[in-house]
């Protein structure tokens, strides 16, 4: 049931994204001006899915995105990305 104020998440996925690496392989300090987004993260939460169409990744799953998918929200103070299940290229 859809209430008023509250978005339908039926295909959207919440994720946690990985920390941004702290060292390069070499071992160079990367600054924090310098660190890429993260394309890697851990679902947090799903939608149903559509009833023809249910959706295929898990609570827990490790999942890959784009570097521009979804949009970032912060939910007391931890940074999240909710976005399409389109949007994830691979489940690790």
């Amino acid at each position: 049931m859809i209430t008023r104020g509250r978005p339908s998440m039926q295909m959207m996925v919440l994720v946690e994204p990985a920390e941004a690496e702290q060292k390069t392989a070499g071992g160079i300090i990367i600054p924090d001006t310098a660190k890429e987004k993260p394309q890697k993260g851990t679902v947090i939460a799903v939608g149903n899915g559509k009833k023809d169409e249910p959706l295929t990744v898990k609570v827990g799953d490790v999942v890959l995105y784009g570097k521009y998918a979804g949009t970032e929200i912060n939910i007391d103070g931890k940074d999240y990305l909710i976005m399409r299940e389109s949007d994830i290229l691979a489940i690790l």
